[in-house]
Parts: structure tokens; C-alpha cells; sequence
């Protein structure tokens, strides 16, 4: 067997190193290409084989997979002259690992249809530690027999790797759990920048909502990370990567004339963090814009945050 995976970036270089590891003890060969052959060169180091363009891998690969930054990529890895639709081969399946818009993959699907081969929309979750230790979830959309025959492979990669329906379905679930998260951040900060304004310090605000319903499901654990103690480089996942993931999903409300309020807000916030050259930073540097608009800060001494994190611990 022969797989290829088409880019190396902060998520693909980790998935590609599982991929390897799951199969070459096996005898099979990955093939991987990315823009910069650079990003490639522990895979190649380990065994993997370079291909110069994506019709290489298409032309010779019995599964495919990509991990690329948005639909603009993904439409120039399959159209482009060299693309994947130039050379893909009957029975081939190509996952792709891409947070993709619905419209996109399910236009893709009906070309690659028409070559014989199968298109999944496979988005991911589980942030780049996931990626890298393989607990990751991977929803697929797409032919469920042909899920099922490949479904080993996939597990190199995650660990929950999980056929969720007809194409476009993968994308679907993944813009619900990144949306959601995003509207989520948006309104953590709304609400806390009310009880500050009322006068309650911010760490003592996390520590009795996270005994309510909401902290005892993990919902506030998030905020340790950036909010609380005020810092957001680097980036644990960018702000121009999470306006694209908000982008599509409200653009996917649009074509279903689904309202989404809370959405539009948080992509507001979004865009504007983008126009204040925020784009590198942490997605959740929209906080700040909320804090602003209220006039407090939030900033939790590094020190106090760690010991109310133990105290969590020691204490469920």
C-alpha cells in the first residue's frame, strides 16, 4: 500500500509522523509533499518518500490524505494544474483533514466522483498535542463502506475516528464544535467583564462559577490558559485561523438561512482582531477587545493561578 499526506504545517507534520509509524513497520510507503520541502524533512529522514506535486502522490497512492489551512488551499491542491483531480486514479479514497467548507468538499466530491475515486471530508479535533499523540478525533462524511475498509489506517491517526454521514457531514460537525467554542469565548468574557465591573476580583469569579454546572464540565478550564492571566503569544491556535473556521460557519448559516447572532458577534470581534494585526496571535485574544469595551482588566498573577489549578486538583 501506498499512502500519501499533502501538508506538513503544525497539525500535518504530526498526523504525517503517526501515519508513518502506523505503517512502514508494515511494509507500506508514505508519500508526502508540501510547499516547502523543508517542513518534510524528518518524515523523509524516517522513510517517507518526496513527491514533487499532488498528481505524484495521485497518480501512485491507494489513500490520500491533506491537511491544509482553508477551502482556497484545498481548491488549489485538487484544480491546480499539477492538482490531485489531474491524475487520480479509480478506488483511490482521499480524506481530507482540512476544516473545509460543506459547499466546497461537496462540489469536490461529485469531480472526484466522476474519476472513480472517494472524497471524505475528514476535519480533526484535538489541537496540535492531540495531533502529536494521536488522541484526536477525526469526523468523517462520506460512503460509509469505503470509511469502513480504511477506518484501520485512520486509526494511526486518531483515536476516534468516527463516520458521521453523507459528505459534507465531517465539515458540518467540526464548524458546530469550533463555532460553538467561539461564541463560547465571546460570551466567558462578556460575562466576566460584568462581574468585574461589579467588583468582584476575576480569579474569584473562575473559582466559584467552576463549581457550578458549567465549571464542573470542564467549561472554564479554557481560560487559565490565555484570559486569565492576560497572555496570548503564542499562540495556541491563531486568530485568523478561527476567523476562517467562523467564517464558514456562518457562511454555511447564510445558505441555510439559519440565524446565528451570537456567531456574527464573535466573528465582529474576529475580524476586528484581525484589523488590529492580531492575526498570529491567539484566537482567544478577542477577550480583550470585551474587556476593553468595559473598561477593566483581567490579569491573574501566574503564580495565584497555579495554586488555584492544584487546589482543583487536590480537591476534584
Amino acid at each position: 500500500m501506498k499512502a500519501g499526506f499533502i501538508g506538513l504545517g503544525t497539525m500535518g507534520a504530526s498526523m504525517a509522523a503517526n501515519l508513518q509509524k502506523g505503517i512502514q513497520k508494515d511494509g507500506h510507503t508514505v508519500l508526502v509533499h508540501d510547499v516547502r520541502r523543508d517542513a518534510a524533512a524528518t518524515h523523509l529522514k524516517n522513510g517517507a518518500v518526496w513527491a514533487d506535486t499532488p498528481a505524484a502522490i495521485a497518480a501512485t497512492c491507494d489513500i490520500i490524505f491533506t491537511s491544509l489551512p482553508g477551502p482556497v488551499e484545498f481548491d488549489a491542491v485538487t484544480y491546480g494544474d499539477v492538482g490531485l483531480l489531474s491524475a487520480i486514479r479509480d478506488g483511490v479514497a482521499y480524506f481530507d483533514l482540512t476544516t473545509n467548507s460543506p459547499t466546497t468538499v461537496r462540489k469536490a466530491h461529485s469531480d472526484y466522483q466522476n474519476k472513480g475515486a472517494h472524497l471524505f471530508d475528514a476535519p480533526v479535533s484535538g489541537g496540535p498535542r492531540g495531533a502529536a499523540s494521536g488522541k484526536l478525533a477525526i469526523w468523517c462524511g462520506g460512503d460509509a463502506g469505503v470509511f469502513a475498509k480504511w477506518k484501520p489506517v485512520l486509526d494511526t491517526i486518531g483515536d476516534a475516528a468516527t463516520h458521521i454521514g453523507p459528505i459534507g457531514a465531517g465539515s458540518v460537525a467540526k464548524l458546530v464544535h469550533n463555532c460553538y467554542g467561539y461564541i463560547a469565548t465571546a460570551a466567558a468574557a462578556e460575562v466576566f467583564s460584568m462581574g468585574v465591573k461589579a467588583g468582584i476580583e476575576p480569579l474569584a469569579i473562575w473559582e466559584a462559577v467552576r463549581q457550578g454546572a458549567i465549571g464542573r464540565r470542564g467549561a472554564f478550564e479554557s481560560l487559565t490558559d490565555q484570559f486569565l492571566p492576560n497572555s496570548y503569544e503564542p499562540a495556541a491556535f491563531a486568530l485568523r485561523l478561527a476567523h476562517k473556521d467562523v467564517s464558514l460557519a456562518t457562511g454555511l448559516g447564510r445558505e441555510l438561512n439559519v440565524p446565528m447572532r451570537l456567531a456574527n458577534l464573535a466573528l465582529a470581534d474576529l475580524s476586528e482582531g484581525l484589523n488590529r494585526g492580531w492575526g498570529n496571535r491567539d484566537s482567544r485574544s478577542i477577550m480583550q477587545l470585551q474587556t476593553e469595551r468595559a473598561g477593566v482588566e483581567v490579569k491573574v498573577d501566574p503564580q495565584r493561578l497555579t495554586e488555584a489549578m492544584e487546589n482543583k486538583t487536590k480537591h476534584g
